[in-house]
């Protein structure tokens, strides 16, 4: 059995972070077509036709404006059944188990995704499921795949620990245990996203996904390449959690020993044996984005594509605003993966992403009149065109003027020099100092 590694493309099972000389050796292993093959796919999409949505294409003229391309399509499995891509691969793999394993069950371990996708297909299959999570995940998802009839079982600090006591219960119990991502049946069922993506927009030049573990990239690969040998797969990861590229350097796989990312979705730590064996040969090339790129491009997609991605899913969408990978006339998809993100936490991802956008900023005020003063304060911002997102008084530090009152506000405008001429304003009220604000920060 393969060791642990995250849970590519949704919310997270990360492995860890930072960089090893840890390496697999490539000289055993398999070629791509031994792993997965087009037919695979056209397969699993039989299997899937009455399963999984057909998601959308969703072109945005914004993102092609941003970004230098031609055309820009989002191929949006956020909402796929629930929430991400992975319910295609966890089908495929439990709809072709033998009698024998159907009637034990399967288990997996997972604190995202992949549980909620392994779960759903146990219930549509009448297989039971037995998912492990880590003290860490949050209730919420805990509930939504006991929702989809799943067992849960809470165990182990962090997801190494889940996944180990997974593989102890599978030996343990005679359980099939469903891998997120090394596994040729789950690969080719996340392959039916790039079937679709080809039919959709069967013009596409280059075709941007996200890499953690590499099982939604490897199947998207072997159907976009089988169509059309020409159209560039691009593999995109967080600078934290960067381990494709320097293995498809090396030509053999690369451990990080820890990671540190904001996209928990992709957080792993290496490919494993199968997704090396299709990436080394079916991609064209990997980029990374920072996980500021990532809150700049979740936020826009939240505003413009009036869709929710989690971080992992809006990784390609990074690589296309940021720059980290040319499409200059180019039609392009960038897959958006997933959408199962924690509602605060995507606000203030996109809090952040606005800020470097520069529409918006926070400023510390220092009045000299409270509360007076704040009808001015709130007035300028009002006469100025902005919204006043938050507004709180805050405790003094020992370095403030002790006969002034410190404020905290939150002003969205159309850009930084609107904001700028709101800062401006705000200085030339009388008793109105503007201590510090955003603006002037490298973010």
């Amino acid at each position: 059995m393969s060791s642990p590694s995250g849970d590519s493309g949704g919310s997270g099972d990360p492995e860890g972070s930072g960089e090893s000389d840890d390496s697999g050796s490539s000289g055993d292993v398999p070629s791509a077509d031994e792993v997965v093959t087009a037919a695979d796919v056209e397969a699993a999409r039989e299997r899937l036709e009455e399963v999984v949505h057909r998601t959308p294409l969703d072109g945005s003229t914004t993102f092609a404006e941003r970004s230098g391309a031609d055309a820009v399509e989002l191929k949006l499995e956020n909402v796929q059944r629930t929430g991400s891509f992975k319910i295609r691969g966890a089908y495929n793999a439990m709809a072709q188990l033998s009698e024998a394993e159907t009637e034990t069950g399967v288990i997996a371990a997972s604190a995202g995704n992949h549980a909620q996708g392994v779960a759903l297909a146990g219930r549509l299959l009448d297989i039971d499921t037995t998912i492990v999570v880590p003290e860490v995940t949050p209730a919420a998802k805990i509930d939504a795949t006991r929702g989809y009839g799943a067992e849960v079982v809470v165990e182990g600090g962090d997801y190494e620990r889940s996944y180990e006591h997974a593989l102890e219960l599978a030996e343990a119990e005679n359980l099939t245990f469903v891998h997120p991502f090394d596994d040729e049946r789950v690969i080719a069922g996340q392959g039916t996203v790039g079937l679709e993506l080809v039919e959709q927009m069967p013009d596409a030049d280059t075709v941007l996904v996200s890499i953690g573990g590499g099982g939604l990239i490897s199947g998207i690969a072997t159907a976009v390449k089988a169509d059309n040998p020409n159209v560039r797969v691009v593999g995109v990861q967080p600078e934290g959690a960067a381990h494709a590229k320097p293995s498809l350097e090396r030509d053999e796989i690369h451990t990080l020993s820890e990671v540190d990312t904001v996209a928990e979705g992709i957080a792993d730590a290496r490919l494993l044996e199968k997704t090396f064996a299709v990436v080394r040969e079916r991609v064209d090339d990997v980029v990374s984005v920072t996980d500021g790129d990532i809150a700049v491009a979740t936020a826009l997609l939240a505003e413009r594509a009036k869709t929710v991605a989690e971080a992992a899913g809006a990784a390609p969408v990074a690589a296309l605003l940021s720059g980290a990978v040319d499409v200059e006339g180019e039609r392009v998809v960038a897959v958006v993966s997933g959408g199962n993100a924690n509602l605060s936490d995507h606000a203030e991802l996109c809090r952040i992403g606005l800020e470097r956008l520069g529409h918006s900023a926070e400023l510390r005020l220092e009045l000299a009149e409270w509360p007076t003063a704040l009808g001015d304060v709130t007035d300028v911002v009002e006469r100025e065109g902005a919204e006043l997102d938050a507004l709180e008084r805050t405790r003094r530090t020992a370095a403030d003027d002790l006969n002034r009152t410190p404020v905290r506000l939150n002003v969205a405008g159309s850009g930084p020099d609107h904001l700028r001429d709101v800062v401006a304003e705000l200085e030339a009220l009388d008793g109105v100092s503007v201590a510090r604000h955003s603006l002037d920060r490298d973010v």
